[in-house]
């Protein structure tokens, strides 16, 4: 759509828009609405929002429905500035949120790792060219939760005005079913061409409602081949997968950006991330249990290398991790490390991974790395802004969005699979029988982070007894004094969701926190915190030495969705906090407090 001529005409538009009701445009589908407002804690997505009229409806009825214990969200995209404004002044007061996006891309929308209950698209089809039509759609099914709804209006009739000045395309409902089907989607509903509510004569509408029947990608079967079906020389397959599944479930911020491609969307990762990952998975596999991971008995792999990995037989797996600080021979070592585990994704799984039905080395590969040659120096810092430097990983959206979404379910069967191909290897032999495979199970226990408040307490004291007598550090959630007895809380719940980040942990008291115990705070006690927390962050760890405030941002700018790399603002990082709260709710179904 050309923002242009919808800012040049942002009033005129707006009071024609608004000249008519929600009911009046929509209610050839608007009885589906209801079932999707009963869910308190639904998400709705108005592409094209303009004036605000039916982000403004929609807000209101699930407000009308569930009164105070209200938590739909309505997120308005707007391309255009000017009409957004004008919108955003409609839906004052309402729960909606307002963005400046716009299709194909959506790139705004994409990065808030998040899904929908409906989807609407409003007047929005004609503006969108045939040749981004099929990107698009399938842009719009990777946003909608399974059983989301999507509905198009679409708009039959152009004049050559209309075509130059609006950039207004012919549109079809056959070309759009057919679009959908090809992304997993079925019609549930099609009307006839109906007059338009204007009275324009040369205008008609139609509209389509089009449904996710469950994940819809395609990309469960594909996993499935893979985890299953496929070759493997070495297990380094499943590695690859669960590394991915990892970063996808526990750092929705390691997404550096999206690509579009001929065979949809793509989601690129810093690769030294990847390598990081691959490296924790591996290194208590191989060094601390003496598990082969090939055929043959040779226990070496090919990104272990004299000069490093087997430089850092010291280290555990939970000391690759974001966040941490190495220096002299050990840093040397770990570029070095990671440069060939990169190395070795790129000419071993990446290579020989293939969807379905394609010959391995095609043009069509899954995964793929553009890696980079980095230097070997004596510090490292493992922060996304230095794993970047190693190059990019990409993967088709649809099988990450499997693995944020779905990684309780998919994770058991990559370990699964695993378990049965090393107890397969020559020297696994003693591990071959059913009773003593759960050995190798164990061995391939994930090492989470630490449940641990050690450090943070001793920050509290310390900055605690630095405060005059009269003065006391505040609990977060309850605004009280805390003395002698308080506790440090995982604001998102550890026992839920394992993380010992430095942001995730936030002074209160031992009552308070008993009553929240693993519950996730609601939205409204979340921000009804946000001075205290955000207060706690700038004394504890923003004031001090500068490592400690890299340390901070590290770990918060992977690990919450929607922050770049750089981030440096803790209003942002509030913002990522309150939507991750959002995610973990609707991922994992928690508890509230």
């Amino acid at each position: 759509m050309p923002p242009q001529f919808y800012n040049k005409n942002a009033n005129k538009l707006a009071q024609q828009y608004l000249s008519k009701s929600f009911d009046e445009v929509h209610q050839s589908w608007s009885q589906l609405l209801p079932s999707v407002i009963k869910n308190a804690h639904a998400r709705i997505l108005d592409i094209g929002a303009g004036s605000g009229r039916d982000a403004k409806h929609i807000a209101q009825l699930a407000a009308q429905t569930h009164g105070t214990e209200n938590k739909v969200q309505v997120v308005a995209v707007e391309p255009a500035n000017l009409l957004a404004e004008l919108g955003a002044r409609q839906t004052t007061g309402l729960n909606v949120k307002w963005l400046t996006d716009s299709l194909p891309a959506l790139s705004v929308i994409t990065k808030q790792e998040v899904s929908f209950d409906l989807i609407l698209l409003s007047a929005v089809w004609m503006h969108i060219p045939v040749s981004d039509r099929a990107r698009s759609i399938r842009k719009l099914a990777n946003l909608l939760k399974p059983g989301g709804k999507l509905v198009v209006s679409l708009r039959h009739g152009q004049t050559i005005e209309d075509r130059n000045e609006r950039k207004m395309h012919t549109v079809c409902a056959d070309e759009l079913k057919q679009l959908a089907s090809d992304v997993g989607l079925f019609t549930k509903l099609e009307t006839q061409k109906e007059s338009d509510k204007l009275g324009r004569d040369h205008v008609s509408w139609q509209t389509l409602v089009l449904q996710m029947p469950d994940d819809g990608t395609g990309a469960f079967p594909f996993i499935r081949h893979v985890a299953l079906n496929d070759g493997k020389a070495a297990t380094h397959k499943l590695a690859l997968l669960r590394v991915l599944l990892r970063i996808a479930d526990g750092h929705a911020g390691a997404v550096l950006r999206r690509e579009p491609s001929p065979f949809g969307d793509r989601v690129i990762l810093p690769v030294g991330l990847v390598a990081l990952y691959w490296c924790h998975q591996y290194k208590d596999l191989i060094d601390d249990h003496k598990l082969f991971q090939t055929p043959n008995k040779n226990p070496n792999m090919g990104f272990m290398k004299a000069d490093g990995w087997h430089k850092l037989t010291e280290l555990k797996s939970s000391d690759y991790r974001i966040g941490n600080l190495f220096s002299g021979v050990d840093a040397i070592a770990l570029h070095k490390t990671l440069s060939a585990a990169v190395s070795n994704i790129k000419t071993m799984p990446c290579r020989y991974i293939t969807f379905p039905n394609r010959e391995a080395n095609s043009d069509n590969t899954v995964f793929e790395v553009a890696s980079k040659t980095v230097k070997a120096k004596d510090s490292i810092f493992l922060d996304l802004q230095t794993l970047e430097q190693w190059g990019e990983f990409s993967l088709p959206e649809s099988t990450w969005l499997a693995f944020n979404r779905y990684a309780c379910w998919i994770e058991p069967v990559l370990v699964n699979e695993w378990v049965k191909t090393m107890a397969s290897y020559a020297g696994n032999a003693q591990y071959k029988s059913p009773e003593n495979q759960y050995k190798l199970a164990q061995a391939l226990n994930w090492e989470e982070p630490k449940r641990t408040t050690v450090e943070v307490r001793k920050r509290f004291e310390l900055i605690q007894n630095a405060l005059p007598k009269d003065e006391k550090i505040q609990c977060v959630w309850s605004a009280k004094s805390l003395k002698q007895k308080y506790d440090i809380d995982h604001s998102m719940p550890f026992a839920r969701w394992p993380n010992n980040d430095l942001w995730n942990l936030l002074p209160t008291d031992s009552q308070v926190n008993n009553q929240k115990s693993d519950r996730l705070p609601t939205e409204q006690k979340l921000k009804q915190a946000k001075e205290r927390i955000q207060h706690w962050w700038q004394v504890a760890w923003l004031e001090p030495e500068d490592q400690i405030q890299k340390r901070f941002f590290a770990e918060a700018n992977i690990a919450l969705p929607g922050l770049h790399s750089d981030n440096s603002s803790v209003d942002d990082l509030f913002e990522a906090l309150t939507m991750q709260r959002g995610r973990l709710k609707e991922m994992q179904q928690l508890r509230e407090w």
